[in-house]
């Protein structure tokens, strides 16, 4: 069986391309096609493979601007030869979905989430405004919508990783789904007791939608000690003048945020995720989880077991329930049940048994 991976960008090792990792677990001989690739980027098992890119990896500036061709990405896409191949997987967050089968190909597709810049986030990432710019992009998001409804078509199966995003893919492609969570811990983990220390953690890009603010303010007034591993765009605004219980460290190396991620009191989750790695991980290392009650996290995150929810994003309600996790009986068996949900195994497993069923 002739097999072809389809993955938006290769840029960096990220959520998207640890499931795209695993997909190339799954199928080790699979060719991967991509829109744009900047080798060194990525790990051994995604550069060691066949990459065959799109016509704008030759676009200048793609290191760094890739994302201001994105008028360019359905025609792209769409440009990629799949003539031969029996199966073809798209890992999408963006237009990967939306590539062309052969009539006798059978086209799974993984969701990441739908195009959220388009459809239920558009006014976040792009504010009413008047002008040429606004109009522009306002025509822009138009067309990018319609493509992106009617290239579902092509999809003859939908996965995604949580019904959360499943729900959106039902909204916006009117498609049923499949649920089949992404791989978030190597198989047969084992949650150990470790030795916790009165800090909480937030582990995060310093994105306006993480919501880091409310976290902010929110340790600002009850006073415990957070220390907060992360940096980004609006980290120059997060981090002026902050408190001496929070403490800010950038760039650390993967070994020194599990060492956290093992010490922590609890872990602080106050954004709204499609789903969310960090608040699994942070389950693996038996430390529970404070997140708003929105989103993928109330699919990895059992309430008085291994966490406590929020409903409203105000430093109060997260406040409340900081006291709320505290008073959690905390047990190993339930961080265990609850990270087995997520392993890599399960993942390829029901990858491979999903594409057996329905080709």
């Amino acid at each position: 069986m002739k097999v072809a991976i389809i993955h938006d960008w290769l840029t960096g090792m990220r959520g998207g391309e640890v499931v795209l990792d695993s997909l190339l677990k799954a199928y080790p001989s699979a060719d991967l096609f991509t829109l744009f690739y900047n080798k060194g980027k990525l790990n051994a098992r995604i550069e060691d493979r066949k990459i065959i890119t799109a016509f704008t990896n030759n676009l200048p500036f793609k290191e760094k601007f890739y994302r201001y061709y994105l008028p360019l990405f359905p025609t792209a896409i769409e440009s990629l030869d799949l003539k031969g191949y029996d199966v073809i997987i798209s890992s999408s967050h963006c237009v990967a979905k939306g590539v062309i089968p052969h009539p006798n190909t059978f086209h799974l597709s993984y969701i990441h989430s739908p195009m959220r810049y388009v459809w239920d986030m558009y006014y976040d990432y792009f504010p009413k405004k008047s002008g040429f710019k606004f109009l522009a992009f306002q025509m822009i998001s138009n067309y990018l919508r319609t493509w992106d409804s009617t290239s579902a078509n092509r999809v003859d199966h939908f996965t995604c990783n949580s019904d959360f995003v499943g729900k959106r893919i039902q909204k916006y492609y009117r498609r049923d789904y499949q649920v089949i969570y992404p791989p978030c811990v190597s198989t047969n983990f084992r949650v150990q007791d470790y030795s916790k220390e009165d800090f909480y953690l937030i582990v995060s890009a310093f994105a306006p939608y993480k919501r880091l603010d409310i976290a902010i303010e929110a340790f600002r007034k009850n006073g415990r000690k957070l220390v907060l591993i992360g940096g980004g765009q609006d980290e120059a605004k997060l981090t002026k003048n902050l408190p001496s219980n929070i403490i800010w460290k950038k760039g650390l190396p993967r070994e020194e945020v599990i060492e956290y991620y093992k010490r922590a009191r609890g872990f602080i989750f106050p954004g709204m995720e499609d789903f969310g790695i960090t608040p699994v991980e942070s389950q693996s290392y038996a430390t529970p989880v404070v997140a708003f009650a929105k989103g993928g996290a109330l699919e990895t995150v059992t309430e008085g077991k291994t966490g406590a929810f929020f409903k409203e994003q105000t430093p109060e309600a997260l406040n409340q329930a900081i006291l709320d996790v505290e008073k959690i009986s905390l047990r190993r068996r339930d961080f265990q049940s609850s990270i087995e949900r997520f392993t890599e195994e399960k993942f390829v497993s029901e990858i491979l048994k999903s594409v057996d069923r329905h080709k």
